[in-house]
């Protein structure tokens, strides 16, 4: 019997879209990239991703979501300054703007229409980059098979971002002209004009570096909870439960950081084991806690004073 002997296809992401299916026969094409939405399996066939995002994906992509609304914040409260009453409302454009940007996302991602989105599993850090790992087999000739093997967690960031800044370009420049009275007529803009700086910075942190991140993003979140407590306690001169009691603006940053640091212990754990897991939340007020009760030791005129009585 006649056997079709097919060349072998290299490469590690290259695969043969399926032309055809009689029954339990499969047609295959060349060797060559994949479509949008398919990646190989071990047979180097194209595949449909049907999976769905595990918890770890969604807890990648919801930090993801949260760096522009951080980002806007931190800018909104560094220009808004002490005489401006629409920080607050700010705010919560900033909130609302990425919040219909992130649904909008899901609705118009595969399935369209639906809050679900279909994917391929990440397997390896290697299937971030599929550009780096197109073949030549005669060391002349590349064969190119770039696709997104994960699927939708690459692009759909790039896609979130876009939504983002149309919807800040769209309701922002409206809403600050009509409330931002307490600001002078160069400084009212500053946050959107900030946004137009970070965002370009964003897409390019994810695509030179989204397939790092998505490895590291519960220590990242860890770090920059903790070292961004310190700087606010320490910038806002911190020092005991009394000063934290006396402006309510700062038990927000306080639960705000609390929550940033829950959701770090969330995603290295990815509460696999409930029983194991949960009480590691317990440990989420500890560096604050330790923060306070430790100021008043590491007060820099108090060493001063202290250095200088020694001498």
């Amino acid at each position: 019997a006649a056997v079709d002997i097919q060349p072998a296809c290299l490469g590690l992401y290259c695969g043969r879209t399926v032309l055809s299916v009689n029954g339990s026969v499969e047609t295959y094409g060349d060797c060559g990239v994949c479509p949008r939405g398919q990646r190989t399996d071990e047979n180097k066939i194209c595949r449909e991703c049907m999976g769905s995002p595990d918890r770890y994906d969604w807890l990648y992509l919801g930090f993801m979501a949260m760096l522009p609304l951080v980002l806007h914040w931190f800018f909104i409260e560094w220009y808004s300054g002490k005489k401006s009453s629409s920080a607050l409302l700010q705010h919560v454009t900033a909130l609302f703007e990425c919040s219909i940007a992130a649904i909008v996302t899901l609705l118009v991602s595969d399935p369209v229409g639906s809050l679900h989105i279909r994917s391929c599993k990440v397997k390896k850090l290697s299937d971030w980059y599929t550009m780096l790992y197109n073949p030549s087999p005669d060391y002349i000739t590349t064969v190119h098979c770039t696709h997104e093997a994960v699927y939708p967690l690459y692009t759909i960031v790039f896609i979130y971002y876009a939504f983002c800044l149309v919807l800040m370009m769209l309701l922002r420049p409206l809403l600050v002209k009509k409330i931002a009275c307490g600001l002078g007529k160069s400084d009212r803009f500053k946050s959107i004009y900030a946004a137009l700086y970070f965002f370009p910075i964003l897409t390019v942190l994810q695509a030179v570096g989204g397939g790092l991140l998505y490895y590291a993003v519960p220590y990242i979140i860890l770090v920059l909870s903790l070292v961004t407590l310190a700087v606010y306690m320490s910038a806002s001169e911190v020092e005991s439960f009394k000063d934290l009691l006396v402006r309510k603006k700062r038990l927000v940053v306080l639960f705000s950081h609390w929550l940033l640091h829950a959701y770090g212990i969330i995603s290295i754990s990815k509460l696999d084991k409930l029983e194991q897991d949960l009480p590691l939340l317990a440990l989420v007020p500890a560096p604050a806690l330790f923060y306070l009760l430790t100021a008043k030791y590491t007060e820099p005129s108090r060493i001063l004073s202290e250095g200088g009585n020694g001498h």
